[in-house]
């Protein structure tokens, strides 16, 4: 498979950048393709702007080049991954604002739906198990992605993860979530 890994943090020497990392090692180890897509980097603009709303009364439209780019990237590959820091309980808005314009009517939902096989959401907390449980933020976490917003787009196999813990001075413990990093990339699109 060939998976566009889209990773969004502001800073390339973040955890966030060296968890991508060491899954796209396990992605290349078992045998995929992959690009990594970095939002700020390329200084993706997550603002929704009249050319890219959703105009539901046509099965097709076009929208801005920034976003046809990007659609056209999509096509290019099998799978997705996606790798970013939870904060309030939620994608970070550059995320959010790349599926808002990107994700868009004609394309992703409606009149058609996405061709990706696989979508692993892969979320770093700085909070413990037992904190994301608390109140159901999990469950609601993973309701959001895999059925209000892959199901919706036509992709039902889709796999939320939780690194958990990611402000711990335990650099015991940064080793282990590099590993399960890895590991999700080693078994992406197995189960």
């Amino acid at each position: 498979m060939k998976v566009l890994t889209v990773v969004s943090h502001p800073r390339k020497d973040s955890l966030t950048f060296k968890v991508a990392d060491r899954f796209v090692q396990g992605l290349v180890d078992a045998g995929h393709d992959y690009e990594i897509l970095d939002l700020h980097r390329i200084g993706f603009d997550p603002i929704l702007k009249g050319v890219d709303e959703p105009d539901l009364t046509v099965a097709e439209q076009s929208f801005s080049p920034e976003v046809e780019m990007e659609i056209r990237r999509m096509k290019e590959h099998d799978a997705l991954a996606f790798i970013f820091p939870l904060w309030w309980w939620n994608l970070p808005a550059m995320l959010k604002g790349y599926i808002d314009r990107v994700w868009n009517n004609g394309f992703a939902y409606g009149s058609n739906h996405l061709h990706h096989q696989h979508i692993l959401w892969l979320g770093l907390a700085g909070v413990s198990k037992e904190q994301l449980k608390k109140r159901n933020y999990d469950e609601m976490i993973t309701h959001l992605l895999n059925v209000g917003i892959a199901d919706y787009c036509g992709v039902s196999n889709s796999k939320v993860e939780f690194l958990d813990e990611t402000l711990s001075s335990n650099s015991g413990h940064f080793v282990m979530l590099l590993d399960q990093a890895y590991h999700f990339g080693l078994n992406y699109g197995k189960d």
